[in-house]
């Protein structure tokens, strides 16, 4: 549904060239919910203000439902009609709401239909319609100076879905709400993205919020997409960076002679006594350094830091074990790292 091939763009000041996206390959699949996580400064809102052309890529192209908006985007400054006519298909949710405090909340949602041209009965028709969706049938008079931050951000969201779109586009819309608000809005963009077929895709800063909603997502750093995927394919990805970052644990060995292992269950193995069975079966003291479990797009997932005693060595055979019980295993801490995955593959057969 939204493909960028090589997207790059670069911002030019006082004869110094920033680049903001860095060759930048996406690919979200049509229904999905995507979440596009980084630090500040990693290039997330330049990205998705270029899906929908708001920022004119400097070179690459960008392609939505089939159609390829930077060759709409022609050589102005101004988006021809082909370009708006394609970005009807394409709503945006912002950070910080953008409503206007002289409109109703009605007239704000009737907006972008205006502009259209679109009759008014139609218009009043159509905002109640999405206005009754988003929860705030009843506010439909009111100004937003009188609306909760929760409820602006409803209205952003019925004001982007006006025109139809197949596409949802949204630039940190939870950040400025607090954390029960975040997560009816979040529940709300889900909720529509299966009643309505919508495409989603997120930008954030929150682990949470990928937690919580996103089927697929990527990490940006400097510009660049270093890792992408589905949530339960970076999860049993070894080394994922995302996967440390959606479930933190922590701990540090207690002594030299112990190997610390960090295990990521998920799917069945998730309900299963598996560190149990591992300690009956072999007959070791295992001690637990951290743990964490959520559920993700409908599956319990967890990661857990265990301590084995003894070196690496001692224990390619027990690492094996969990290997087999169908866990992602990644050593974290052992005497001699540099043959671990050779010993842990011998010991496995």
């Amino acid at each position: 549904m939204i493909t960028t091939k090589d997207l790059t763009k670069v911002y030019r000041s006082r004869g110094r060239e920033i680049t903001a996206l860095d060759g930048v390959d996406l690919h979200v699949r049509e229904g999905e919910v995507y979440g596009v996580v980084g630090r500040s400064g990693a290039g997330k809102s330049t990205l998705i203000r270029c899906v929908n052309l708001l920022e004119r890529p400097s070179s690459g192209t960008v392609t939505v439902d089939g159609q390829d908006l930077t060759a709409l985007a022609g050589r102005g400054p101004r988006a021809g009609a082909a370009l708006r006519q394609a970005r009807t298909r394409i709503g945006m949710v912002f950070q910080h709401f953008n409503l206007l405090s002289s409109r109703t909340v009605q007239d704000n949602v009737e907006l972008p239909l205006e502009i259209l041209g679109v009759s008014g009965r139609e218009r009043g028709r159509k905002a109640l319609e999405l206005l009754d969706l988003v929860g705030l049938a009843d506010r439909a008079r009111a100004y937003p100076a009188q609306l909760s931050g929760g409820q602006k951000q409803r209205v952003g969201i019925a004001r982007a879905l006006a025109g139809d779109p197949k596409v949802l586009l949204s630039d940190e819309a939870t950040s400025a709400l607090d954390p029960e608000t975040t997560r009816s809005i979040l529940q709300l963009l889900r909720d529509l993205n299966r009643q309505l077929g919508l495409t989603v895709l997120l930008i954030t800063h929150e682990m949470d919020v990928v937690k919580a909603v996103c089927d697929s997502a990527a990490l940006m750093k400097g510009g660049r997409i270093t890792e992408s995927g589905t949530v339960p394919e970076l999860l049993a990805t070894p080394g994922s960076e995302l996967a440390r970052e959606l479930f933190p644990v922590g701990g540090e060995p207690s002594g030299e002679d112990r190997t610390v292992v960090d295990v990521t269950f998920h799917g069945e193995a998730a309900t299963r006594p598996v560190i149990s069975q591992l300690s009956r079966t072999y007959n070791i003291d295992i001690s637990i350094l951290g743990a964490a479990m959520d559920t993700v797009a409908g599956r319990q997932v967890g990661r857990m830091r265990i301590e084995l005693p003894g070196r690496f060595e001692e224990n390619v055979v027990p690492i094996g074990f969990l290997r087999e019980q169908g866990l992602q295993v990644d050593v974290a801490t052992a005497a001699d790292p540099a043959p671990a995955t050779e010993l842990v593959k011998e010991g496995a057969k």
